[in-house]
């Protein structure tokens, strides 16, 4: 929605900062553990997420929630946001802010080689 951001980076070995690492929620939560495989292994994450609510004037009824398996481990569990996701700069963390029921999602790079497959989207009801 292009405001809640799981982090999908090579993590394997890697000391970077602990919400910042795969299966953080950017600049919120780090990971339960950090479940990386190899660099040019496939990895995998099952990410359930059930967007925030709002009333009609724009207060928050409902925060947003994850649930995060990566390559098969448990690295967020129901964990609850208090707004949005990101880090320093201008992609802050922020409060929550009203927005559509409904936005696209995307992939991204960051300028490192990566590839995706297998992508799948199945809306789950409220």
């Amino acid at each position: 929605m292009g405001t809640y951001e799981v982090q999908v980076l090579d993590s394997f070995q890697n000391q970077t900062y602990a919400d910042g690492q795969a299966g953080a929620l950017y600049g919120r939560k780090k990971p339960l553990v950090n479940a990386s495989r190899k660099p040019g292994e496939w990895q995998t994450y099952d990410i359930i997420f059930k967007r925030p609510l709002f009333d009609q004037d724009g207060k928050i009824t409902r925060r947003a929630t994850f649930t995060v398996l990566h390559n098969g481990v448990l690295v967020q569990n129901h964990t609850v946001l208090s707004g949005g996701t990101g880090w320093n700069g201008p992609h802050a963390a922020t409060e929550y802010k009203a927005h559509a029921q409904k936005l696209p999602f995307k992939l991204q790079d960051h300028g490192n080689p990566v590839r995706f497959r297998n992508v799948w989207i199945r809306p789950l009801e409220d």
